[in-house]
C-alpha cells in the first residue's frame, strides 16, 4: 500500500495534462472520446444515492488486476497525460483538469463526467491519452481500464495544482501556501472501534468548471460503501484563500455505530512538547500541531496533538459548534528545517458548519506512529442522534484551506507554544515524579496588558497535584507565559486545562492537554 509521503509525491510529480474545452465539437477534434450525453442534477444524484442505499451493497470488481499490479510506484510516476488533450488548457475554462491513471495503489476506476448546461458526458479512457516514460507499458492496456481521480491546475499553462481527488473518498488542497498536507474525506465509518473501519469510495464525479474569469469550480460526487451511500456537491473557490462549500446527503444502509461527519486526516509525529519521541534530526515533524475549537457557547479551545503509545480517542461535547479544525500554527521554517516537504507551509483546515448541527461531539483520534509516512490523526463531528438504517442525513459545511484559522478572536489571546520539562526550580534539587508545563500566549488583549499586571493562570487537572503556577510577560514581547508543575502517580492519562485571567476577565483561549505519564517514563 502506498504510504502518505509517496501519495504526496504522486500528487506533485505525476505528469500534468491540460484540458479540453467543454464544447463537444472541439472535444472530438482534440481526440478525447466521450459517452452519450445524459441529463444531470444534484437532486437526481440524491435520488440515485437514496435508491442505492435501499439495495444490498455491491463490492467493486477489480478488473485487469494483474496488469494494474505491474504499475508500481515508480511506473506510476512515469505516466503523464498528454497536454494537447487537456480540458480547459486553451483558456476557455478557469481551472484545467488533469486525470490520474490507475495503478497498483489505485485499482478501482472512477467514472468522470463533464457537465455542460445540465448535460453530462463521461470521459472515456484510452491508453493513448498518456505517455509512459518511454516504456511500452501502455501498449498492453485495454480501452476500458479507467481513471483513478483528478486534480485542478492553477490555470492554463500552470505546472502546479491546488486541489486533488484520489483514493477512497479522500481529497485535499495545497492551500494558500501551496503545499499539500492533511486530507479531508467524505465520511468516516466506525473509526477507532474494535470493528474494521470502512472506507466508502467516491465512485463517480461530475465536473462543472466555471468560465475563464470565474474563481469557482463545482464537483459533484457519488459515494458508496458497505454501510452508506451518499451524494456530495463541493463548490471549490480559489482566491488567495481556498474555500469549499460542501453539501453532503448520506443514506445509511444499516445502523452505524460511529459515523464521523466532515472528517479530516493528518499526521503528527513529534513537536516541541514531545521531543523525547524524536527519531529524526529535524526539530519537529507534523502536518498539524493542534485542534482548535470555537464552541456553540462561544468558548475558544486549543488542544495540542499527541503521539500516544496506543490509540486514544477524546470527545469534546458541544451543540451547534461555530467551527473546529486541525491547525498548523507553527510557521517558522527553522522549527522544522525541512526544505523538501516544507512542514511550515502545510495548510490549516477549518470546518465551519452551515446551519445548526445540533448536539454531538468533536471527536479526536490519535494513533501511535514512529515515522512521518503514516497518517495518525483523525478528526470529525459525531452527532448525538443514532445513525439508523433507512435514515437520511443532510449536512452543510465550509472547509477553509488556509494559513491560519479564518475567524481569529480579538477578545482572547491564542496559544502559540506548549513545552514540557522537569518540575522544580533550576539550580535546586528536582523533586521526583513531577512535570513542568510552559504555555505561551500571543495576540488579542495581551497587547494592552502591562508587565506588572497581576495576570493569573487558572489551572485544573483531572488527577494529581498542581504546584508552582504563575505567569509572566516574555521579555521583549507582548506575549505571556504560564508555568505550573504537575505531580501525579500512576500511568493513567491526565486531562489538563488552563487559561490566563486579569481580575475577572479571561485573557486567553483555553488550553487543553492530555498528559500521558507513561510516555515520559
Amino acid at each position: 500500500m502506498v504510504n502518505r509521503r509517496q501519495f504526496l509525491q504522486l500528487l506533485a510529480v505525476v505528469g500534468a495534462w491540460a484540458g479540453l474545452p467543454v464544447a463537444r465539437s472541439q472535444a472530438g477534434a482534440m481526440g478525447l472520446q466521450f459517452g452519450t450525453p445524459a441529463s444531470f442534477s444534484f437532486q437526481a444524484l440524491q435520488r440515485h444515492a437514496r435508491g442505492m442505499a435501499a439495495q444490498p451493497y455491491q463490492e467493486p470488481v477489480t478488473r485487469h488486476e494483474a496488469l494494474l499490479e505491474s504499475i508500481d510506484y515508480d511506473a506510476f510516476q512515469q505516466i503523464v497525460y498528454k497536454r494537447e488533450l487537456g480540458l480547459g488548457e486553451d483558456g476557455s475554462l478557469n481551472f484545467p483538469v488533469q486525470l490520474f491513471h490507475l495503478g497498483r495503489y489505485f485499482k478501482n476506476p472512477v467514472k468522470i463526467h463533464v457537465l455542460d448546461q445540465g448535460q453530462a458526458r463521461e470521459i472515456l479512457y484510452r491508453p493513448d491519452y498518456f505517455t509512459f516514460g518511454g516504456s511500452s507499458l501502455g501498449q498492453t492496456f485495454p480501452d476500458d481500464l479507467g481513471f483513478s481521480g483528478f486534480r485542478l491546475q492553477e490555470g492554463p499553462g500552470a505546472t502546479t495544482d491546488w486541489m486533488a481527488f484520489l483514493g477512497a473518498s479522500y481529497f485535499r488542497s495545497a492551500g494558500e501556501l501551496n503545499q499539500y498536507g492533511l486530507s479531508a474525506r467524505g465520511v468516516a465509518i466506525n473509526p477507532a472501534l474494535p470493528v474494521p473501519e470502512e472506507f466508502p469510495r467516491f465512485t463517480e464525479f461530475w465536473l462543472e468548471p466555471g468560465p475563464a474569469q470565474s474563481d469557482t469550480f463545482v464537483v459533484y460526487a457519488l459515494l458508496d460503501g458497505p454501510s452508506v451511500s451518499g451524494a456530495f456537491r463541493l463548490s471549490c473557490v480559489k482566491r488567495p484563500q481556498i474555500v469549499m462549500d460542501i453539501q453532503a446527503s448520506l443514506y445509511p444502509r444499516r445502523d452505524i455505530q460511529r459515523m464521523g461527519l466532515a472528517p479530516l486526516t493528518s499526521m503528527f509525529w513529534y513537536g516541541e512538547h514531545n521531543r523525547h519521541q524524536a527519531r529524526d534530526w529535524r526539530p519537529e515533524i507534523h502536518d498539524s500541531d493542534g485542534l482548535a475549537m470555537w464552541t456553540g457557547a462561544g468558548e475558544r479551545l486549543w488542544r495540542p496533538l499527541n503521539n500516544p503509545t496506543s490509540v486514544m480517542t477524546n470527545s469534546f461535547l458541544d451543540a451547534n459548534p461555530k467551527g473546529f479544525g486541525l491547525l498548523q500554527r507553527d510557521r517558522a521554517f527553522y522549527h522544522y528545517e525541512d526544505d523538501g516537504v516544507f512542514y511550515d507551509r502545510r495548510p490549516t483546515v477549518w470546518i465551519e458548519p452551515i446551519g445548526e448541527w445540533g448536539e454531538g461531539m468533536v471527536q479526536l483520534v490519535e494513533i501511535p506512529t514512529d515515522d512521518e509516512i503514516h497518517d495518525n490523526i483523525v478528526l470529525y463531528w459525531l452527532p448525538k442522534k443514532p445513525v439508523k438504517a433507512g435514515s437520511e442525513w443532510h449536512v452543510g459545511y465550509r472547509l477553509h484551506w488556509t494559513d491560519t484559522e479564518p475567524y481569529p478572536s480579538d477578545v482572547v489571546a491564542r496559544v502559540c507554544h506548549t513545552r514540557l520539562g522537569n518540575a522544580g526550580v533550576p539550580g535546586q534539587p528536582r523533586p521526583k515524579g513531577g512535570r513542568k508545563f510552559v504555555i505561551d500566549f500571543e495576540g488579542g488583549p495581551l497587547k494592552d496588558v502591562e508587565k506588572l499586571d497581576k495576570v493569573i493562570p487558572v489551572v485544573s487537572a483531572s488527577k494529581g497535584r498542581i504546584d508552582n503556577q504563575y505567569a509572566l510577560q516574555v521579555v521583549g514581547t507582548r506575549n505571556w507565559r504560564a508555568f505550573f508543575d504537575l505531580y501525579v502517580e500512576g500511568e493513567a492519562p491526565v486531562d489538563l486545562r488552563l487559561f490566563l485571567k486579569l481580575g475577572d476577565r479571561p485573557l486567553t483561549e483555553t488550553w487543553l492537554y492530555q498528559y500521558l505519564p507513561f510516555a515520559y517514563r
